[in-house]
This record gives C-alpha cells, structure tokens and sequence, in this order.
C-alpha cells in the first residue's frame, strides 16, 4: 500500500514505489535526484516546522520540501 512521507517520522525506511498524477513538475528534478521506483530511503530529519525534510539515500542526504516530497508514493520497510 503506497503512503505519503508525511506519514512516517525521523529514523523511519521506505521504498519509492512511484509517483502522484497531480506532480507532473516536480517528477523529474525528483528522478534526477534519484528518487526513482524501488529506491531506498531513511527519513534523517525533520525541520521543526514539517518543511522540509531531510532523506539519505544512495549513501547521500537530500533536503526535500512538502510540495515535492507530497507527490511521492512510498512504501514503509
């Protein structure tokens, strides 16, 4: 069942299972980014206010803001 990154918290792992329909601008800074279909990812931080949100994946952190975390759809590990 794919679910927003917004549900998890700091120390949680997922897998990007694909994308929302609605996030046609931001897909493809986010699969340059590497954030491609079965990649793996840990949730490092949050900022305290939710925005944004700090991933490491690929043995690299990434910051992500609320709108274009919002178009992914993840998987929890």
């Amino acid at each position: 069942m794919a679910i927003s990154l917004k549900n998890l918290i700091a120390g949680d792992t997922g897998k990007v299972v694909g994308f929302e329909q609605s996030g046609k601008a931001y897909r493809k800074r986010l699969l340059a980014m590497g954030l491609t279909p079965g990649t793996e990812f840990s949730i490092t931080r949050f900022a305290p206010m939710g925005d944004p949100v700090e991933i490491k994946l690929r043995g690299f952190s990434l910051t992500l803001r609320k709108d274009e975390a919002a178009i992914l759809l993840i998987e929890k590990l």
